[in-house]
């Protein structure tokens, strides 16, 4: 497997810090340097500002310090985001909603239908197309949401918890095809998660963050090849990354009581 740190830089963070209604410090010094290819998650304990972090770099919300740099500069198309729920348009079908960022981008349905349709054959839902969110379950509507998140191609996913609602069959599921489709479109991820598990099977790089202030602490490197399957879930390499994972979970954890 090819170290992260060879890759090309595309986003750095840079001792960056949020400050809210000045004085409640969500996030302070964070520092990170994200490549081309990289499978990034944020692993901490609630109040360690995982989702700030991820608001910050979708520029939904401005840092009270450091700065967040695009290498190259972040051009239209460049970044999708995922968030917990859905938030699917439910007056709209499943087709309509993957639509959505092309839509807000001046392009027409049908000049764009190839690429929705994809997007849908990516996530196993091409067949709901014409379907509108309550006919769909939980797990075929966090689906969706992925589909509208990566149907632009996007250099950078961010993705913040979004199959912490869902069962753990569901979520294993989701967890297995979501390295396929990142696989497919050669995208980048930043993935926000409460699980030592997850973090463990999806990434290349976990950055475990404390609370109050939130901050970084440490980052873990999962050295091992993808594709990752049910082989990977059950052995000894993925117990011992787990082990090391929650040992800086519970230090996380130990630095904010």
């Amino acid at each position: 497997m090819t170290d992260a740190t060879a890759r090309e830089e595309i986003l750095r963070v840079e001792n960056v810090g949020k400050t809210f209604n000045g004085s409640v410090v969500a996030l302070k010094g964070m520092t990170l340097s994200v490549g081309k290819g990289d499978f990034i998650s944020l692993l901490g304990p609630s109040g360690c500002g995982k989702s700030t972090a991820l608001r910050l770099i979708a520029d939904l919300i401005h840092p009270t310090a450091g700065r967040i740099n695009w290498t190259g500069g972040q051009g239209a198309g460049d970044l999708g985001v995922v968030f917990q729920e859905p938030t699917l348009m439910p007056w709209a079908t499943v087709a309509q909603n993957v639509f959505l960022p092309f839509r807000l981008r001046g392009r027409k349905f049908a000049d764009v239908e190839g690429e929705i349709l994809d997007a849908l054959e990516m996530v196993g839902l091409a067949k709901f197309a014409r379907s509108y969110p309550r006919e769909l379950s939980g797990g075929m509507k966090m689906r969706v949401s992925i589909a509208r998140a990566m149907v632009t191609r996007p250099r950078l996913i961010l993705m913040d918890e979004p199959f912490a609602a869902l069962d753990e069959i569901t979520r294993f599921k989701l967890n297995n095809d979501l390295l396929e489709m990142k696989a497919r479109i050669g995208c980048t991820v930043i993935f926000v998660t409460h699980s030592v598990f997850e973090s463990v099977f999806l990434s290349d790089r976990i950055v475990v963050m404390a609370a109050r202030p939130g901050r970084v602490i440490r980052e873990l490197r999962v050295d091992e090849a993808y594709p990752r399957d049910e082989e990977f879930r059950t052995s000894a390499k993925y117990a011992a990354y787990t082990r090391e994972a929650t040992a800086a979970l519970h230090e996380a954890m130990g630095e904010t009581a």
